[in-house]
């Protein structure tokens, strides 16, 4: 079994700046990590090759210093990785993404099944694994709270579906997104870090792909493109009220009148 996991390396804090021209995150000088819902896909394709006896590999679009987070999955279980790296994807939205990691992967091999985060911590918009499914015209399924069964030609997996669980068949190859707390992630082995082949991780640009138009790729690629993005306002000035029941209950009252929230 070939199982192919897609991983990003996202901002480690909250505290990003925003290129208010182009609308993407300033990732320079900013300390970096592996997305969190990722190690639950690395985690879940670990397992899974384990019991096919598979092999896994670990995919990532981004900078150079992406090549950081591929080591990581190595270091945890991966058998090799790819990192998808050219200026010319700088500034893709959610849709030119997809098609770069869709390039990125028929370039890489074939597999049967490929796992995703639900989402990333930067982006949070849960849409790259279902498009990049969608450019390889395979099935796919998101939110995937566990595999109940697994062969040669289908997976049944459940989904969470909020208000109840769906336990659904699907044909493979096809791609998952995974939820969070499917599993417990494991930790980096030092001892797999030592080991680890230099050659084991291989690195694409544009010229790699079958598809080289540059329309295709970043900002020119991207269908949709930010008008504003900003930061949310800080409030930090605070009251504190001291009282009994009624009398905090009426300048609860005083006050909402007062910004005209309710009326009476």
């Amino acid at each position: 079994m070939e199982i192919l996991v897609c991983i990003k390396q996202v901002p480690g804090t909250a505290l990003v700046e925003v290129d208010e021209r182009t609308g993407v995150l300033k990732r320079d000088g900013v300390e970096a990590k592996l997305n969190p819902y990722d190690l639950f896909a690395l985690e879940l394709g670990l397992r899974l090759a384990q019991e096919t006896d598979g092999h896994v590999t670990v995919i990532t679009m981004g900078p150079s210093q992406a090549r950081a987070v591929l080591e990581e999955a190595v270091c945890i279980g991966a058998d090799r990785g790819f990192l998808i790296s050219d200026r010319q994807f700088a500034g893709a939205d959610v849709c030119a993404t997809s098609y770069t990691l869709y390039q990125g992967i028929e370039r890489s091999g074939d597999y049967d099944l490929i796992l995703c985060g639900k989402q990333t911590t930067d982006g949070d918009t849960a849409q790259v694994g279902p498009e990049v499914a969608e450019f390889m015209g395979i099935p796919h399924s998101a939110n995937i709270l566990g595999v109940r069964d697994m062969d040669r030609d289908f997976v049944t997996v459940e989904i969470n579906m909020e208000q109840y669980i769906l336990v659904q068949k699907i044909a493979l190859p096809c791609l998952l997104t995974v939820d969070k707390d499917i599993n417990t992630p494991r930790l980096p082995s030092y001892k797999r870090k030592k080991a680890m082949d230099p050659f084991c991780i291989t690195s694409f640009t544009m010229e790699d792909f079958a598809d080289r138009d540059k329309a295709h790729y970043g900002l020119k690629g991207s269908p949709t493109q930010v008008e504003r993005i900003f930061p949310p306002e800080k409030i930090s000035h605070k009251v504190i009220w001291e009282g009994g029941t009624e009398e905090l209950a009426a300048k609860a009252a005083k006050l909402l009148r007062s910004k005209k929230f309710v009326q009476g």
